[in-house]
């Protein structure tokens, strides 16, 4: 029986999502720092053009008589015109007074000779970047500090900025389908090589337990090394079993057949009752122990067999009838006719010395309890699927143990005076189970017991 391997996740999914997350966080972060870069540069270009009006508005600056005259330069806002048409703002400071502009306009903290100093602020509603700068001007009898702050609109450098943030954004998503498909290539490539080793050891024979000698990744070295020593410990145990089931077969069937063929011997030489008696007993004893000790040894060897069937394209109809043939003498014994209804030809894929030995008990069991002079009717159908059915005239199974009766080492009620193990069914429900079939009792409405054996 193939037990469930406990699997917790993939691991072809769990590298593939490793390297598929870690290209979308890169890609997030790509964006992120393009965009942040860009945003950056942009708002350097801007300050640079503000910074240029503002340098030639205070280079237009003289003092006349005590007064502040400036002559707007026609490039001071020519330069700052963009395709948005971005409102400019600007604010012309005497000594703290305003001589023009507008005095609103967020202004920064001046210092005399500094280069122009750059901040963001507010003006009616909209986000602008201000450029202010100061210069001590210097007359005949006067000093006095004049401060030029020219600000503008940002909607322009947004549209600028959310077109390379959509650019980077394609770019983006160009990097992370590329990455998907590299990390779906990477993965499979990765995990080739497992399921190189999975097919081999799958498409090999029951008894195949010779070590793999396929190359591997360094990686799986230790795995494969684990796998090659434990094969050759079953292997060596295998053949241990199977050693010792044969050898336990021989030593225990030939020395009871021995001594069942001199009781039997004495038995004809005997002449008073009651050893007459002893000896009938101790050959029915001999018989009980020599079955059990043969269904106990078959039922090893079908518990050894049934987790690597060796199947082979069978004629059920050719094998019951071989075994019709070698039972018939046993039969011919109680006057029991074995008779054989079946299909024409009727093939499955199974393990043959398990089958024979399922069959040889449900048959044997049916002897066991046919009356003298009855028959046992054997039908091979291969409809609805492949069956064995074997039908007597006994006194059937006991209704309230039915259900049980497959259990290894019951025998039912009705069972009292005849040899038997209590394994016969259990070894025909083990080898159907094997085989992805079943065993069901049933009695005949006409008396007697049914079996069916499904393949």
């Amino acid at each position: 029986m193939r037990e469930a391997a406990n699997v917790s996740g993939s691991l072809r999914a769990r590298l593939a999502l490793t390297l598929i997350g870690g290209a979308a966080g890169l890609a997030v972060l790509l964006f992120l720092v393009v965009r942040s870069y860009a945003a950056q540069i942009a708002q350097q270009g801007q300050d640079r053009i503000l910074e240029a009006s503002v340098t030639s508005i205070l280079d237009a600056a003289v003092l006349r008589d005590g007064l502040v005259e400036v002559d707007f330069p026609y490039a001071a806002f020519s330069i700052l015109s963009t395709d948005q048409d971005d409102r400019v703002f600007y604010a012309i400071h005497q000594d703290g007074t305003l001589l023009s502009g507008y005095d609103t306009l967020p202004q920064a903290e001046q210092t005399i000779g500094a280069d122009v100093v750059h901040v963001s602020g507010d003006m009616r509603g909209s986000d602008v970047r201000v450029a202010s700068a100061s210069r001590t001007l210097v007359g005949a009898d006067a000093r006095t500090l004049v401060t030029v702050a020219v600000a503008q609109t940002q909607e322009a450098l947004q549209v600028t900025l959310n077109r390379i943030s959509l650019n980077v954004a394609y770019f983006g998503a160009g990097f992370f389908v590329l990455s998907v498909l590299v990390a779906s290539w990477a993965t499979s490539t990765t995990i080739r090589p497992l399921e190189r080793l999975t097919n081999s050891i799958t498409r090999r024979g029951p008894k195949d337990l010779t070590p793999v000698a396929q190359p591997v990744p360094l990686e799986m070295g230790p795995l494969v090394s684990s796998l090659n020593n434990f094969m050759a410990r079953l292997s060596v145990s295998l053949s241990q079993s199977e050693d010792f089931i044969a050898e336990a077969a021989h030593r225990v069937r030939t020395p009871l057949a021995t001594v069942r063929s001199h009781a039997e011997t004495t038995l004809q030489r005997v002449e008073r009752e009651e050893n007459r008696q002893a000896l009938r007993s101790m050959v029915r004893a001999i018989d009980e122990s020599s079955r059990a000790a043969g269904q106990l040894l078959d039922h090893a060897m079908i518990t050894f067999r049934a987790d690597h069937l060796e199947r082979e394209s069978l004629d059920l109809v050719a094998l019951v009838q071989d075994l019709v043939i070698r039972l018939t003498p046993i039969a011919e014994m109680k006057d029991i006719a074995l008779t054989v209804e079946s299909d024409p030809e009727v093939m499955v894929a199974a393990d043959s010395i398990l089958l024979q030995n399922a069959l040889r008990n449900l048959v044997d069991n049916a002897l066991k309890y046919s009356p003298v002079e009855s028959e046992i009717i054997i039908e091979v159908k291969s409809a609805p699927q492949p069956h064995v059915q074997v039908m007597d005239e006994g006194p059937g199974f006991p209704p309230d143990q039915i259900d049980r009766l497959a259990t290894r080492f019951l025998r039912g009620d009705n069972a009292t005076g005849t040899i038997g193990s209590g394994l016969g069914l259990t070894i025909a429900q083990d080898v159907a189970e094997a085989h992805g079939g079943d065993l069901q009792l049933e009695n005949r409405s006409e008396g007697g017991a049914c079996v069916t054996f499904t393949v």
